[in-house]
């Protein structure tokens, strides 16, 4: 099995917390794999360590056939790796277009390349308008295309987006779906985390699962669902919501137990005005 992503016991403690316990992941190349859970389930962990961003407790990382942990090889990885970080990692004080520049000269392009894909990324995700902006200016959903934007300018192999979609309008949203979608169909792989099911349930070919820091499941997303939604699946893994349809039942009954109480509930019939106060209004 050709894999593009491979980790062996995945493990990340920050002081006593296991935030990521003993992930072992497997990802196809050329696959679009969504990566799922719950807040807090260790997602973002997971991600960082894969990129560089976070160093892993324990554990094994192989990212298209190499180490990305050994210096020896891991600026060549990083190289056919884009990635769009949870705090997206844009220069402020930058224009767009400096801002793609400087990463298209630190994955050593020719200035001719960088030069045509910006031109071409600017046009399709419609920041062409506002190149020469600051990027402090920008709104959060034009952030998000600026930061997919520097993870595509240099034609990775594998491309990890965490969140992609949150923040972003319907429009915009279809522009990315369709960019994926290209970019899986020539070869490469995305890895894909969101909280958005029915977009995963649309776009990946794969799914992963992680609860609590554990991986609990992981598979071709046909077989996963076994003819059922991806969210009933979800939920059964992580936990149905009957714990906070219990916690919150008051709500079902609260305004015939007011009633029966004698109270009028909020916006019922006003209180007697007070003689005097009648007077004055007439």
């Amino acid at each position: 099995m050709d894999l593009a992503v491979k980790t062996d016991q995945l493990t990340r403690f920050f002081d006593d917390f296991c935030a990521v316990d003993k992930v072992d992941l497997c990802v196809q190349r050329g696959t679009f794999y969504g990566f799922l859970g719950p807040n807090g389930a260790g997602k973002s962990t997971t991600i960082k360590m894969l990129t560089g961003l976070l160093a892993p407790t324990s554990g094994q990382i192989t990212l298209l056939g190499s180490n990305p942990l050994d210096r020896a090889v891991a600026l060549e990885v990083k190289r056919r790796v884009g990635v769009v970080p949870e705090d997206l990692a844009l220069f402020d004080n930058l224009t767009a277009r400096e801002h793609l520049t400087f990463v298209g000269r630190m994955y050593l392009l020719p200035l001719d390349t960088i030069r045509q894909r910006i031109d071409e990324l600017l046009h399709i995700l419609r920041l062409e308008a506002d190149e020469k902006k600051l990027i402090l200016e920008f709104s959060h959903g034009m952030r998000k295309k600026l930061a997919l934007a520097a993870a595509l300018l240099p034609n990775p192999d594998l491309l990890f987006l965490d969140e992609p979609f949150e923040g972003v309008d319907a429009v915009t949203s279809r522009v990315i779906r369709d960019l994926l979608l290209k970019i899986v169909s020539r070869g490469s792989t995305v890895f894909l985390t969101s909280h958005v099911l029915e977009i995963v349930e649309r776009l990946c070919t794969h799914v992963g699962i992680i609860v609590q820091g554990k991986l609990v499941e992981q598979d071709a997303l046909t077989a996963l669902r076994a003819g059922r939604s991806l969210e009933e699946r979800f939920l059964e893994m992580v936990g149905s919501v009957d714990e906070m349809h219990q916690q919150l039942s008051w709500l079902d009954n609260s305004e015939s137990q007011d009633r029966s109480n004698g109270d009028e509930p909020v916006g019922g019939a006003p209180a007697e005005l007070p003689a005097d106060a009648k007077e004055d209004r007439s």
